[in-house]
């Protein structure tokens, strides 16, 4: 009895998702999701599974995503897979490759959202700490996008999700550098897939209340409270600008007037403007 309403809980999910205007209905089914156990990530994972999706769980902590698993498959009904992977690592990174290029298990929704920051400037990080943080930030970005893509070419429907970052348009540092990449290679490839049924949209948030700024030891204390985003909402924003075709989502008026500002301002403005944020976000002293 137990097993046959659990079937008819997944049924009408899915039902519902197909019915009820999901933008991925009838070509969506499963979505992989890197840098699932938390925050940004986190929610991306909820929200598709809400919307009846499938979805791949991709983290370096087993016990956070199996959590996250048993969450959405309880509530959701959906099914889940976890893989666990460490971006930085090479190895790891040709393992989540080779699950989205499974042509027998199809991914047609790719976020590449594993983050990495940085509390240090450039010149005070070792070396290594800046190469992975291109690891992940970039080449992971570049690799499992064309894994996924390839395929994704060649069943004429599938959407990519690259979470760059308001940064991208800025200057303030090493992190702001690669975002720059995961913005242009994302309209780069949005260009290179027109026509094919797959979408490419980079989506560009500011601060966003998540466990992000603690884990790299930013000071976060002088930033006002409207420049803070809410996780659900620029993922619901996010989420609706896919199915529009929008190759650069920018969540929140204060960040699209940020971004517009930052667009036209000339480079030496950027900046004077940009150091002095990043000065005021460094390590709080211990």
């Amino acid at each position: 009895m137990r097993e046959r309403m659990e079937l008819t809980f997944q049924v009408a999910i899915r039902t519902q998702a197909t019915i009820g205007g999901d933008p991925y209905a009838g070509s969506m089914s499963t979505a992989l999701v890197t840098g699932a156990s938390a925050g940004i990530g986190k929610e991306f994972a909820r929200q598709l599974a809400e919307r009846g999706h499938d979805v791949v769980l991709v983290a370096r902590d087993r016990a956070r995503l199996e959590n996250v698993s048993d969450q959405l498959r309880r509530s959701y009904g959906v099914r889940t897979e976890v893989l666990v992977a460490d971006l930085s690592d090479r190895s790891d990174m040709g393992k989540v490759a080779l699950r989205l290029a499974d042509d027998l298990r199809p991914v047609d929704l790719l976020v590449n959202n594993a983050g990495h920051g940085l509390g240090e400037p450039f010149l005070d990080n070792d070396v290594d700490i800046e190469e992975q943080l291109f690891e992940v930030l970039c080449k992971a970005v570049l690799v499992l996008s064309h894994a996924a893509a390839r395929g994704m070419r060649v069943r004429g429907h599938g959407a990519l999700v690259n979470v760059s970052s308001v940064a991208s348009f800025a200057a303030t540092g090493t992190y702001s550098a690669a975002k720059s990449w995961v913005t242009a290679f994302s309209e780069g490839l949005a260009s290179e897939l027109a026509g094919t049924g797959v979408t490419v949209t980079a989506l560009c948030p500011g601060f966003t209340r998540t466990e992000f700024h603690a884990r790299a030891q930013l000071n976060m204390s002088h930033l006002p409270s409207a420049l803070w985003l809410d996780a659900g909402d620029l993922v619901r924003a996010c989420l609706d600008d896919v199915s529009r075709g929008k190759v650069v989502s920018v969540p929140g008026a204060q960040y699209k007037a940020m971004v517009g500002a930052l667009r036209v301002l000339p480079r030496g403005l950027t900046r004077a403007a940009s150091g002095g944020l990043h000065r005021r976000r460094r390590r709080p002293p211990a």
